[in-house]
């Protein structure tokens, strides 16, 4: 059996943060590769395979962990673009940020988002609530099928 290992989105333009993370998800083992867009504009590139992605295979992640406060484009911002796309607004997507700021978590959830964690201050906090994500987007959430979708 064949079984195609989607990737995950990691949109963060903190080095470090990137670091845990990818750090947190080689702990759990899992197959899927990480692909890093350091801030909204890349995020967009990649999903719509242009710019430095213009020669990536076709496909989407199983989901995209989105930062708020990023350089040329925000997460809303793109959290926005991703919603009103119909090939990509089934996506997951995770907002992870350190913004705990009420009317970004209600812009958010108003935008459609999946889900929104609050990047603790903790590292070992950091890394537990990352295997989690992981854990639950790629081991436990079922998606639907692109070919359903594309139906109905």
């Amino acid at each position: 059996m064949n079984v195609k290992v989607k990737k995950i989105l990691l949109v963060d333009d903190n080095e470090k943060d990137v670091e845990l993370t990818l750090s947190a998800l080689a702990d759990t083992n899992f197959a899927n590769e990480v692909e890093i867009a350091e801030d909204g504009v890349e995020a967009l590139d990649y999903l719509y395979k242009r710019g430095k992605f213009a020669d990536y295979p076709k496909g989407y992640p199983a989901v995209i962990l989105l930062d708020i406060k990023m350089p040329k484009m925000d997460g809303i911002e793109v959290l926005k673009h991703i919603r009103s796309d119909p090939d990509l607004k089934l996506i997951p997507v995770v907002m992870l940020t350190s913004s705990n700021e009420e009317k970004d978590i209600i812009n958010s959830y108003m935008l459609g988002i999946n889900s929104y964690v609050v990047k603790p201050v903790d590292i070992v906090q950091f890394i537990k609530a990352i295997k989690d994500l992981g854990q639950y987007w790629i081991v436990v959430n079922e998606q639907p099928s692109r070919r359903l979708t594309k139906k109905m």
